[in-house]
């Protein structure tokens, strides 16, 4: 029970988090010398997983390489410029549309110096960076060192702290530049002029330092909105509820339903029926215990690290695809049968409800072929909710659905009667879920092919394979498709009929969407429309400011409320966000007539018109360009520095709810959006 209790605190703790300053890299610089006139200024970042960094030398375009800026040099000199121990990864991004260089776990660079004999040798400098996931990209970043060595000494390494930082400083430094300096890329928009000092809305006349001061601590003051998943608690039970409902109409458990209750119905003294309810409730223990045995084994960091890890989505593909071509009949998926035997044998040496429970274990172990890949499907489908117990959920509603059958019979045995009996339909309702297998398959294999930029699966592709998989299934289901194990069908069933309308009205549907229609239905399992080729659309929204302080004047003017999206050239997902959520015509009447939104890239690479020196930790900081200064705001203001990330304002540069992150529930997303206007308007 205690560990029960831990996993349900871990869980809430979980729902709490909204937003996250990540440190995925670590810095050691070292000055060793090999004689008194050689040595080596040695640099060593240690990476964490999933995380990636640069290359020094990447083509014009993409994302920052890792540069090394030498302030001052005293009792040595350089000999060559940096290099690298450790050789880079290479592979196409599609996210950049280039080949690009990278290193995962740790790297060395190394500097060569000529030593002055006999005098102490002091190098300043600093590495500039940019880290990126299979999903994300956090923006470029900067980490300064100092490192000095004594005539005739080795020095000690010197650690630096992790990058980014991981807390932000209760008074910041805020970056005091005036508004002509302010740079705006020609790329964006063309921003609304700053208000004059004698406007007549007072916010405009805001102070920096008022603009820039942290509000991240007022989050607990206001509704939550911010989501740190896009799967519910109810979402994943009905999932499961479903999946056992499927798991039912099954070759390898409609047939021992019967069977399993005329057992318990002939037991004598009148036991029967609370047998059969045991019997049930058993099957609900043993599934829910499997759920948590997963939850216990893998934790809900490493469930939410499987959805976004490009090598297990593709496991997770060659899994689907097995499972489906089992559900086609060319193999079954089983356990040992001396497993069942043996729970068998137990079972009919014992007695009292260790026997039912052994009955219900065997029933579990038989119909596994079948049960197998439906549960399978289920555990995939969850883990990448990162929730502690969404495996434990998604089972409870799994067995509820198995057992309930078991229960009514027994309480009702004339329904037996009415009941379908066996025959070939039972083979076409897991030829039906061999297809959907499939379909699902394709997902996961584009989450790998949009992070190794293979460009194999691309929106249309993938667009075309699914209309021909329910074109296929529509086929099937009226008889012109035929799998070695099912019947002959003489006639087509009013359900088969109205299942094969609904697969080919689902592939007509996707049609359009082959020439750039958005598709919001199944937004969530296509590759972002960008990587679509050809298109129609042009109904996407695009941000009118990408300058904070502009934004937030022209706000103050017109008197609406400020949306920031914080995002990034590279941020995958904040493109899925564009594509799949704010194309939404009640979300696009929101963004662009009742907000001022403000889209601040916190990669752009534009230069600053002059460096901006910031404390930050107590350490000194140069923002060098437009990307630095909009991630030292999201980092100082609001606490967080990965993408998307969504924050309503009022003029007075305040916010109007929690931040909301990546979630493409178009519902949830209005809500966000209705609460910051319900609050803006009750504080006016």
């Amino acid at each position: 029970m205690k560990r029960i209790a831990l996993i349900l605190l871990l869980f809430f703790s979980l729902l709490t988090l909204h937003a996250q300053i990540y440190e995925p890299v670590s810095w050691t610089f070292e000055l060793k010398k090999s004689s008194s006139t050689e040595g080596e200024l040695l640099l060593k970042a240690k990476i964490d997983a999933p995380w990636h960094l640069y290359d020094q030398k990447l083509p014009e375009g993409g994302p920052v390489p890792t540069t090394f800026t030498f302030s001052s040099l005293n009792g040595a000199t350089r000999v060559g410029e940096v290099s690298s121990l450790t050789k880079p990864h290479e592979e196409f991004d599609k996210t950049f549309s280039m080949n690009l260089r990278w290193f995962t776990k740790e790297v060395t660079f190394v500097q060569k110096l000529s030593l002055e004999p006999g005098k102490e040798a002091v190098v300043d400098g600093e590495v500039r960076f940019m880290v990126c996931d299979d999903e994300n990209c956090l923006p470029p970043t900067s980490e300064s060192f100092h490192v000095t060595a004594k005539a005739g000494s080795d020095p000690a390494p010197v650690p630096a702290a992790s990058v980014p930082a991981a807390s932000v400083p209760a008074t910041p430094v805020v970056p005091n530049i005036p508004s002509s300096t302010s740079i705006v890329p020609a790329s964006t928009a063309t921003p609304v002029p700053v208000a004059s000092a004698d406007s007549a809305v007072a916010p405009s006349a805001l102070a920096a330092s008022d603009l820039w001061a942290p509000v991240f601590d007022q989050w607990s003051k206001e509704g939550d909105e911010s989501s740190t998943s896009s799967f519910s608690w109810i979402y994943i039970f009905f999932a499961g509820f479903a999946g056992g409902l499927l798991a039912l109409f099954t070759p390898c458990v409609w047939p021992i339903i019967p069977m399993t209750v005329s057992f318990f119905l002939k037991r004598p003294g009148g036991k029967g029926r609370s047998e059969a309810f045991l019997y049930g409730i058993s099957i609900i223990v043993i599934y829910l215990l499997l759920g948590i045995l997963i939850t216990l084994i893998f934790g809900a960091s490493a469930l939410n690290s499987l959805s976004t890890n490009a090598f297990f989505n593709l496991f997770f593909f060659a899994l689907l695809i097995l499972f489906a071509v089992s559900f086609f009949g060319a193999f079954d998926i089983t356990l040992p049968s001396s497993w069942s035997n043996a729970i068998d044998s137990k079972a009919s040496k014992t007695s009292g409800i260790l026997s039912i429970f052994l009955m219900a274990f065997t029933l579990v172990l038989v119909s596994f072929s079948c049960t197998g890949p439906i549960i399978g499907t289920l555990l995939v489908q969850v883990s990448s909710s990162g929730s502690l117990l969404s495996p434990a959920i998604g089972m409870f509603g799994f067995a509820l659905a198995l057992s309930i059958p078991f229960s009514l019979f027994a309480l009702f045995p004339s329904w037996l009667k009415s009941a379908p009996k066996s025959g070939g339909w039972l083979n076409s309702v897991k030829v039906v879920l061999g297809f959907l297998e499939l379909a699902l398959a394709l997902k996961f294999f584009s989450v790998a092919d949009l992070a190794y930029g293979w460009g194999i699966l691309d929106r249309e592709v993938f667009l075309v394979l699914w209309i021909v998989i329910f074109v296929f299934l529509g086929f099937y289901l009226i008889g012109k498709i035929r799998f070695s194990h099912d019947s002959e069908l003489k006639h087509v069933s009013v359900p088969r009929f109205f299942m094969a309308l609904i697969s080919f009205a689902f592939a007509l549907y996707m049609v359009p969407g082959l020439w750039g229609a958005p598709l919001r239905s199944i937004s969530a399992f296509a590759p972002p429309l960008y990587t679509q080729d050809f298109s129609l659309y042009d109904d996407e929204v695009h941000a009118p400011f990408s300058d904070f302080e502009l934004g937030m004047a022209a706000a103050a003017r017109e008197g609406k409320p400020v949306m920031i999206d914080f995002s990034g050239y590279g941020c995958v997902n904040c493109r899925k966000m564009e594509n799949a959520v704010w194309i939404d015509p009640g979300v696009k009447q929101r963004l662009t007539q009742e907000y001022a939104l403000i889209t601040l890239m916190v990669d752009d690479k534009t230069e600053l018109a002059q460096p901006i020196s910031v404390t930050e930790n107590g350490k000194n900081r140069t923002l060098r360009t437009v990307g630095d200064k909009w991630s030292y705001l999201q980092r100082v203001k609001f606490g967080a520095n990965a993408q998307p990330f969504y924050v309503l304002l009022d003029n007075n540069a305040k916010p109007l709810s929690k931040p909301y992150s990546y979630n493409e529930n178009i519902d949830k997303y209005i809500q966000f959006l209705d609460n910051g206007l319900k609050a803006y308007r009750s504080r006016k």
